[in-house]
């Protein structure tokens, strides 16, 4: 294997396991681009079109997945980093209030990205949000009444934070 194919191949890989809110839409949109440039006719047309609409459809059940990935490596990671915060944590959310529950955990995600030095944290950080705000997207209207405001919650440890946290995204996917 030539050189640029294995640099190519090892961006490849890198890509797929630290980005996957990227893997769905770039095969759809090279399968587009492939599609397009053989088959210039309307119905080549149309299955540009189409293939462009569906890269942009929610896939809120496989990205829930992956945020319970980042949050597990989260978890190991802050095991060798001291980091020393507490975070407003929901620990028995109403499932009326899970989507108001989800926004104070990605806004108190932020204190950890930024009380950590570690590359790996902050990277797994910033996927994390992405991927939740895209399976947030669909509920992103919702109003959920009678939930209680960040700042109302218990101030945990971060250990306990991500426990909780995993325990908000588990209700996600039972629901979907």
């Amino acid at each position: 294997m030539s050189r640029d194919a294995k640099s190519m191949s090892a961006h490849s890989q890198a890509t797929r396991s630290h980005k996957p809110y990227l893997r769905s839409t770039s095969i759809q949109c090279y399968l587009c681009l492939l599609l397009n440039s053989h088959f210039l006719t309307e119905a080549g047309i149309h299955i540009f079109i189409l293939g462009r609409v569906s890269a942009g459809l929610p896939k809120t059940e496989s990205n829930w997945q992956y945020v319970i990935k980042d949050l597990e490596k989260i978890e190991n990671l802050i095991q060798s980093i001291h980091i020393d915060a507490t975070l407003y944590t929901e620990s028995s959310v109403h499932p009326n209030c899970k989507v108001t529950a989800m926004k104070c955990f990605l806004l108190e995600l932020h204190v950890i990205w930024q009380e950590s030095n570690n590359m790996d944290v902050r990277e797994t950080i910033e996927n994390l949000i992405i991927l939740a705000n895209k399976s947030l997207s669909s509920n992103g209207n919702v109003t959920e009444s009678g939930c209680k405001e960040c700042e109302e919650l218990e101030e945990k440890n971060v250990k306990e934070f991500v426990r909780s946290f995993t325990h908000i995204v588990q209700m996600f996917i039972n629901t979907s």
